[in-house]
Parts: C-alpha cells; structure tokens; sequence
C-alpha cells in the first residue's frame, strides 16, 4: 500500500497544497488549503478523484475498504438529511415570520378594504402563499347569500409576468405589498374580475353546493378534477377555468362570514396538501378580522346615524325652549294688554263722548281730539299686541273639523301635485264643531300628511270625517304601503330608523302635542289595508283638562 499512496488522484491526503492542485477550490476557500480535515469534509468527499480513490481502494482487497466506502456512504447520506431538514427549516422560519407579520395586520386593522386587500394579497404574494388568483365570497348582512365581493390575480401570462417582475424588484414586504395594492390596484381589480365576482353569487340554503357543504365543515377543502368532480357545479368550474383549486372557509365564532377560492390559472401548478395545510392556519385570522372590520364599520354607521339623531334631538330641544319663552311672553303680553285694554277703552269711550259734545271754538276741543286720537292709537297697538300674543299662546276654540281638513289639504297641495299623489276627502254630514287649537291642530295634520307621502310617488291618501258618540273623528287611510308590527311600533318612535333617518320625529311630536291637548293619535296597520291614522277630537270643553 506504501508504494500506492503516491498514485492517490485526490489531495485528500495533503497537509498543504495550493489553489491549483484541486479543481474544487476556488478563492474563496483559502483557509482550506492548510486545514486537511475541513477540506476533507467539505469538498473530498463529493469529489470525482475521490470517488476513484476509493473504488481503486475497494479494488485492493484491503480489509478496511469496505468499512471506509460505508462510512463515506452514511456521512453523505446524513449530510444530505441535515442540508433538507436546514432547508426545510428556513422554509418554516420564512413562513412563521410571514403569519407573525399577517396576524400582526389582521389583528390590529378595522379597516374593512385594508383587512381583504392584505388577506387576497398574502394569497397571491411570492412571499405569502404564492396562489396565482383568490376570490373573495363575503356574506351579505342577512347572511342569506355569499356574494363575489373582491380578487386579485392576472388574466394573461403576459399580465402576470409583468406583475411578477414588479414584486420582485420591488422587494417589498407583506403590509407594504397589500398597501400598494389597495391604493393603486384595487378598484382596478375589481372592476377587471367584475364578470366573473357578477356571477359568484350563492344562496346558503343551498347545501348541495360544494362551497356551502365546506362552511358547514368548517375546514379548507382542495377540490381536484373539478370538471369530473360531481360536488362542484360544471357553471363554477367553469367560469373559474380551473380543473384545481383551494375552497377556504371563513368562520368567525360559528357565523359564516364568507369564502376564498384560490388556484393557479396562469402557472397551473399543483395545489399540494402542504399547501392546504399551510394556508389553513391563514383563515380563521382572517375570518376574525373581516367580521370584526364590518362590525366596526356597521358601528360607524350607527354612530352617524345616533350623532345626527342627537343633532336632531338639540335642535328640537332649542325649538322647544324657545317655544316655551314665546309662550310665556305670549301669556305676560296677553295679561298685560288685556288689564289696559279696558281703562284704556273706557278712557276713549268717555273722550269720543265729550268730544261729540263740546263746540267748535270750545279752547278745549283741542285737547279732547288729542285725547282721542292718542287713545284710538294705543287701542290699535294693544290690537297688534293681543294678536301676536294669540300666535305665541295658542287658545282652544270651536271649529268645523271639514274646514279645517281642507285647509290643511290646500297647504300641502304643491307637495301632493309634485309627487303625482292623490289625495281624496270624504266629509262627513252634520258634524258638530270641535273644540280644539286650530293651529296646534292643523301642524299636526299637514304633518302626518307630509310624513305620510314622504318621498314616495303616485300614492294614494283617504281622508274621512266622521262622529263617534261625543268625539269627531279624522281618518287618514294611507294604501301605499304595508308595515310590520316592530315598523309600526318604530314610526311613532323618535329617530328610530324606518325608511329613512328621523322619520318618526315629526310623528312622535305630533303624538306629545296632541297628547298635551287630551287628543288621542292611534296608528294601527291592517293586514291588507295599509296604514291608518285616527285622530278624535272632543266637542265639549269640559273633555279637556
């Protein structure tokens, strides 16, 4: 063996040597060349010559060989596994990171647009989960339907090498990613997927449907063969184009909050169960944070709606208490000019008299005309006075329920006119007269009719007249609409939200106003007579408190 050690064609057994006695060694590996047991580890025993030297070595009949060529062997093998598992281990770090950095958006996010554009985004990214396209199904605030709400992906390869390149060269991590989309490309995708998210609409009764049976499954399902598959529906398959991919369910504290179906359309990679395992974990987050985006959104949308029922209800406040100064002036002034009005009539009575009775030339007659045009000027003013005070203190009186119903129509006619209502009276006969403010009164009334036609068109309004023992009863019979026991109940409700915001508002004031005057305002909805508005007004004064 002496003589054949010198015929070794690897450096293997060199203490020292250069750069050029081994074909494996480049520059960058200088410190090899005076470390042998390095320098065999890491480059000998991959090494051709090596791999000669030891065939000759097992050809010597030498009874070590054997042993070495297993030991080379093993130590290749062993290596390989720690190089895979290296691999495999990167690819897991990479990958926690990643749902660090997704879970870190999704947690923190209420923003619904953010939420979806960072969700679709972690799909389709070469960072993420390298999907070529995702669809996003969301459930509708009923939770009667799954409708196509938002995708993301290319159309062509051409579209998705160009899109790919950018990426890359960007080298831009995940948030940054899903927020360049959803400032540049968001609408843009939607609007380019538009076709296919039209048509992606699924009742949830409808269990026989595959994506439906993976909600109520609650796990990631990766369809195969879908053209054969007989679960999935040939229109689904076929308006994805795909014979393979990803059905991920949203599920947020057992609701359904929607769907993504991911695949690969342009690159038509295999969808492996790895990657169904992978992306599993990516759901439920994401489930979470859409629900709880919408929900904030719907609370913003509340909140809106309670800050301009408060705005509302400020004004109303204001109104109020300036009503309430108005009346109390009202009532002063009308105290006041109703204690002069009678000296002050007694005063002119008493002039107008001398004045008829004192001559011409009398020296006096001028003082008495004096006294009589000052006192016909203060009876006009106290006149002024008492009427304003009668507009700021309204009194009760009697009145013909007719005139006063066609008064109110009459005030109301452009409205009705404009939107083509039609508005029919039907008085009744030999009605006694009411006894009610006529100004309270009729507010009310033009009110309810105002708010009764409301923004609708070509409607149709009754008004009847009619008397019930002591009371004269108003009917307003409204046959263009039909209300639910909990709508009728919100119509006389402040703020509450009918068809549109305050509604209930005039309404409800309407019933205080005339609750103030003992005057009863029922609302009632029959089944298949619309909405009908009773109104009964006393005819004695005694009925009154």
């Amino acid at each position: 063996m002496d003589d054949d050690t010198t015929q070794w064609e690897c450096c293997w057994d060199r203490d020292l040597l250069s750069l050029d006695d081994c074909p494996n060694l480049s520059e960058g590996d200088a410190d090899l060349l005076c470390s042998r047991e390095r320098r065999f580890l890491e480059k000998c025993c991959d090494c051709d010559r090596f791999k000669r030297d030891l065939s000759r070595f097992r050809e010597s009949g030498h009874p070590l060989a054997p042993i070495f060529s297993t030991l080379h062997n093993d130590y290749r093998r062993q290596r390989a596994q720690i190089q895979a598992l290296g691999s495999f281990l990167d690819t897991k770090t990479l990958e926690v990171r990643f749902l660090h950095e997704l879970g870190s958006v999704l947690q923190s996010s209420v923003d619904l647009e953010e939420v979806l554009s960072v969700a679709l985004t972690a799909i389709t990214s070469g960072k993420g989960f390298g999907m070529n396209r995702a669809f996003l199904l969301l459930a509708d605030k009923e939770r009667h339907f799954l409708r196509g709400h938002l995708a993301i992906g290319p159309r062509s390869a051409e579209e998705a090498g160009r899109t790919w390149h950018e990426v890359d060269t960007s080298d831009l991590d995940l948030q940054s990613l899903s927020r360049s989309f959803r400032q540049n490309k968001l609408s843009s995708e939607r609007d380019k997927f538009q076709d296919i998210l039209g048509k992606l609409v699924i009742s949830m009764d409808n269990i026989h449907h595959i994506v439906i049976q993976t909600l109520e499954e609650k796990k990631p399902l990766l369809v195969q063969h879908a053209f054969q598959d007989p679960r999935v529906a040939p229109e689904l398959a076929q308006l994805l184009g795909v014979d393979t991919f990803l059905i991920l369910p949203l599920i947020a504290r057992n609701r359904r909050v929607g769907a993504i179906l991911a695949d690969n359309f342009i690159t038509r990679q295999p969808i492996t169960d790895d990657d169904l395992r992978s992306i599993e974990t990516f759901t439920f987050p994401v489930a979470f944070a859409i629900e709880r985006a919408s929900l904030y959104e719907r609370l913003q949308v509340e909140v809106a709606k309670l800050q301009a029922a408060n705005r509302r209800l400020q004004d109303q406040q204001e109104l109020l208490v300036k009503m309430e100064k108005m009346a109390l002036v009202g009532r002063i002034t009308s105290s006041i000019a109703h204690s002069i009005r009678n000296p002050l009539m007694i005063i002119g009575g008493f002039a107008r008299s001398i004045l008829k009775s004192t001559a011409d030339d009398d020296p006096k007659r001028g003082f008495i005309e004096s006294i009589v045009a000052e006192a016909h000027q203060m009876e006009e003013v106290l006149e002024e006075i008492l009427t304003y005070s009668d507009a700021l203190y309204p009194v009760r009186d009697f009145w013909d329920v007719n005139q006063l119903v066609e008064t109110s129509l009459r005030d109301i006619q452009d409205k009705v006119m404009t939107q083509n209502y039609s508005c029919r009276f039907r008085p009744g006969e030999g009605l006694p007269s009411a006894y009610v403010d006529y100004k309270q009164l009729s507010y009310c009334l033009r009110n309810i009719l105002l708010g009764t036609i409301g923004s609708r068109e070509n409607g149709l309004l009754e008004i009847s007249t009619r008397q019930i023992d002591d009371m004269v009863e108003i009917l307003i019979d409204d046959h263009s609409r039909r209300l639910a026991e909990e709508e009728l109940e919100a119509l006389l409700t402040p703020f509450a939200e009918t068809h549109e915001m305050g509604s209930g508002l005039n309404l409800a004031l309407c019933r205080s106003m005339l609750e103030k005057l003992d005057i009863p305002l029922l609302v009632v909805a029959p089944p298949d007579d619309g909405v009908r508005y009773s109104i009964k007004l006393p005819t004695h004064k005694e009925e009154q408190s």
